[in-house]
């Protein structure tokens, strides 16, 4: 959470602040599994395309591990160029 928003429920009461935390952190949670439901169903879709057995053949890991992984690096790489706008807005204020 960045310094200002603590700010903001700092002039809350104890019961608020709690509240928000909690929803908060529901928020991040709920954003978490998004991006893990988003990177199995992608990667699935991509690279499995027989069920012939119970396991995945060599191709299909390979894909699955590279298509997780380019997921995976998507997602930090767009975090962290967030962090930065969220930042200089920051510091514009």
């Amino acid at each position: 959470m960045d310094k200002s928003m603590m700010g903001d429920l700092n002039s809350l009461n104890q019961a608020d602040q709690q509240r928000m935390a909690a929803m908060i952190d529901q928020l991040q949670i709920r954003d978490s599994l998004r991006m893990y439901n988003n990177l199995v169903e992608r990667c699935f879709t991509d690279c499995v395309d027989n069920f012939k057995r119970k396991t995945l053949d060599k191709q299909e890991e390979t894909c699955v591990t590279r298509c997780a992984e380019k997921f995976m690096k998507h997602s930090m790489r767009v975090g962290l160029r967030f962090a930065e706008l969220n930042q200089g807005a920051a510091t514009q204020d």
